[in-house]
């Protein structure tokens, strides 16, 4: 029986690997390894270690390696006390695959882990093009990995472009569509009654989720450390003058949070807005039903290019973090101004839902993910082709 480790270190992590999870899980010739760590165990990102037990996974890890601070500097020293403490853990669980999902950076820890200790690596969603350190650690563990799981089949070609052999790259889609397509088929309206009584958040909890609001998600950009704070000041100006009710995530953990988030905290001190309600963190069905109900999804997560393309939701992409990300029809990219944002988030709900666009897969990429698992064997030693 092949030992599949699969490491979640975020929310975005989690909810883009939780079906292949849950593949392996149940595949009689695999047996599904788990470790935990980064921002996923913290609280105050919301602990999704809490919803990961709750959804009947069982941790064989756990580790803590983030250092405050949110910078470049607590940034790399994360990223290497979390190599240190994978090596360990790997040389206690000896897996077979360690399954990497894209290109967050604590995936970088782990991956030189798994790649000096001999172990193959299998990676989801690489060969996309985005903006952000992302960029160059999604290409850097696709050099490390020795499967390839790509999104689509612009990103497989260029997985293969960058010299990987062709036999172990596949195109399967990206398997956070796999929970968007199954969470389609339940109510909306009844999965999000009692969204602000059931979930920790700050704000008004009165928001009829049957009229138009907002939806809110926007990360730093690590290469443009330095200008994230006034750029959510851009974001939080324009969704003032709209004053449309909205809901709206922290950031995430990359270097540039602290500026994301103490901007919000400003913002909300100074000018008491009764429009806006704040979340640490939402479980997956939760989000991708607001992503259905809300007037237009605004920010910069991935989360608007992928699941919005084939939720059909309406979509203002603010600057260079998904810069040249494939992206549908769905989605209106601006810059960092409040004049630009305002009037294309206008515009997104003036237009409507947009027709379903299964550019990121159809729903399966999570069985077929388990099922090349189970039967593909390619040498430790990488060839690269050219």
């Amino acid at each position: 029986m092949k030992k599949i480790c699969v490491f979640v270190g975020s929310r975005a992590n989690y909810s883009s690997i939780k079906s292949v999870m849950m593949a392996v899980q149940n595949h009689p010739q695999l047996q599904l390894q788990l470790i935990i760590g980064s921002s996923a165990v913290l609280d105050r990102f919301g602990k999704v270690e809490d919803l990961i037990i709750k959804d009947g996974f069982t941790p064989n890890f756990n580790f803590y390696n983030i250092v405050e601070g949110e910078n470049p500097v607590t940034m790399a020293k994360s990223t290497g006390l979390g190599l240190i403490e994978c090596s360990m853990i790997f040389n206690n669980l000896k897996p077979d695959y360690l399954v990497v999902v894209g290109d967050r950076f604590e995936m970088m820890s782990v991956t030189i882990a798994a790649a000096y200790m001999n172990i193959r690596i299998a990676h989801t969603m690489g060969g996309e093009v985005t903006g952000t350190i992302d960029e160059s650690i999604r290409h850097a563990i696709t050099k490390f990995a020795h499967v390839h799981f790509a999104a689509n089949e612009d990103a497989r070609k260029r997985i293969i472009k960058l010299g990987e052999e062709e036999q172990f790259v596949f195109n399967v889609g990206c398997p956070r569509i796999d929970l968007v397509a199954r969470e389609l088929e339940r109510d909306s309206d009844e999965l999000l009654d009692g969204l602000f009584a059931n979930f920790r958040g700050v704000g008004p909890g009165n928001f009829d989720l049957n009229k138009p609001f907002l939806l809110v998600s926007q990360h730093p950009v690590t290469t443009e450390f330095g200008n994230n704070r006034k750029q959510i000041d851009e974001t939080l100006f324009a969704l003032a003058e709209l004053k449309m009710p909205t809901i709206m995530l922290w950031p995430n953990i990359d270097a540039g949070s602290d500026d994301i988030s103490s901007g919000i905290r400003s913002f909300r001190e100074k000018y008491k807005p009764d429009w806006l309600h704040l979340f640490k963190n939402l479980p997956t069905p939760v989000y991708i039903h607001l992503m259905k109900k809300t007037a237009c999804l605004v920010g910069n997560s991935s989360s608007g290019v992928r699941e919005g393309a084939i939720i059909g939701t309406p979509v203002v992409n603010i600057g260079s973090r998904q810069h040249k990300r494939l992206a549908g029809t769905n989605s209106i990219d601006v810059g960092y101004d409040c004049k630009e944002i305002k009037e294309a988030i206008q515009k997104q709900v003036k237009n409507g839902p947009y027709p379903a666009d299964p550019l990121y897969g159809s729903g399966d990429a999570g069985e077929q993910i388990a099922k090349i698992l189970a039967t593909i064997n390619p040498p430790i030693q990488k060839t690269i082709t050219y």
